[in-house]
């Protein structure tokens, strides 16, 4: 019998009236804690990462449902291009708790977090640009993180409430793929917070879409304004002759269609370029190292946008109170 004719199969969710009742919850290890009731009051947790994140003034969720496309690339590059601007405050969370890139890409490998009177400091690339990764509480980075959901949501609930972000003007968290308890989590914790939106990631051919598309109705159903999508790997362009050949061809349209359909924005179409894998793995920003190049050029004409909606989104919420 498909999956489709179950409806009775999905976790009807711990705040449900069916939580530990339903014939989903059967054989389930916290069917006891979700019937007794327990799991319906509000975890005190959200209302201190609200007070924790009020001085962020932007909070930006990178995601993808597929993984391999460049969400950790993409973040840690918007994060690059928003530190350019030295009045500016920003800092990257790194959320993929069993796959943490985020310190390799950013150059930041090795290094080690630090307690204060006010909490964890993050590391930092710049003076304006601060890095919170589990791969800094690692011994080493080939170790494995074997950990089921709830020590991961606890995990996250502590970067976000222990740490010491301080005034920023950016928060970016790069988030694993999947639409599972990662991203339940870091959507929960920041319910407070007025999260500005989501940046969807996905590549041109339709392995990879239909997967984007598993995301983008997970936004909707949370209610996660997504801020538009973004093409990575959009074909080669041949730094000798300029000819762009298609390496993972758009055979359903790419996103270009897929947004069309959905009515979402494209924010852009990112070519794919070898020195972008390998600023990542020196740990260097391609924005800088090469930056006149094709891939460069889209880049800023997505942060620009981005930064056009997030002060268009502060404009609205004023006019409004």
């Amino acid at each position: 019998m498909a999956l489709r004719d179950l409806p009775d199969t999905y976790c009807p969710g711990t705040t449900s009236e069916q939580a530990g009742k339903s014939a989903s919850c059967q054989g389930c290890p916290n069917q006891k804690l979700c019937a007794s009731g327990a799991t319906k009051a509000p975890d005190p947790a959200i209302a201190e990462i609200g007070e924790k994140l009020s001085t962020v003034k932007h909070k930006i969720l990178v995601l993808s449902g597929k993984g391999g496309v460049g969400k950790s690339t993409f973040s840690a590059h918007l994060a690059h291009a928003l530190a350019s601007d030295n009045t500016k405050e920003i800092a990257l969370l790194d959320v993929d708790i069993c796959g943490p890139s985020i310190p390799r890409i950013m150059g930041l490998e090795g290094e080690q977090v630090h307690q204060s009177g006010s909490g964890w400091s993050p590391v930092y690339v710049d003076d304006n640009l601060a890095v919170m990764s589990i791969g800094f509480l690692l011994s080493s980075p080939d170790d494995a993180v074997i950990w089921r959901g709830p020590k991961k949501n606890g995990m996250i609930k502590q970067f976000l409430r222990d740490v010491d972000w301080g005034d920023l003007d950016y928060l970016i968290v790069d988030t694993p793929p999947g639409t599972s308890d990662e991203h339940l989590s870091i959507v929960q914790y920041l319910s407070s917070t007025q999260v500005d939106g989501a940046i969807i990631i996905t590549t041109p051919q339709e392995v990879s879409l239909q997967d984007v598309r598993k995301e983008i109705r997970f936004c909707q159903k949370v209610k996660l304004p997504i801020i538009g999508v973004v093409e990575n790997m959009s074909g080669f362009v041949c730094p000798k002759c300029k000819n762009t050949s298609q390496i993972f061809p758009p055979t359903t349209g790419g996103a270009e269609k897929m947004c069309a359909d959905l009515k979402l924005p494209l924010l852009g179409k990112v070519p794919l370029d070898p020195r972008i894998a390998r600023s990542c793995d020196e740990g260097k920003s391609f924005l800088s190292e090469v930056p006149d190049s094709p891939a460069a050029e889209v880049y800023q004409k997505i942060v620009k946008t981005i930064q056009d909606y997030c002060s268009n989104r502060v404009t609205e919420e004023q006019n409004t109170t």
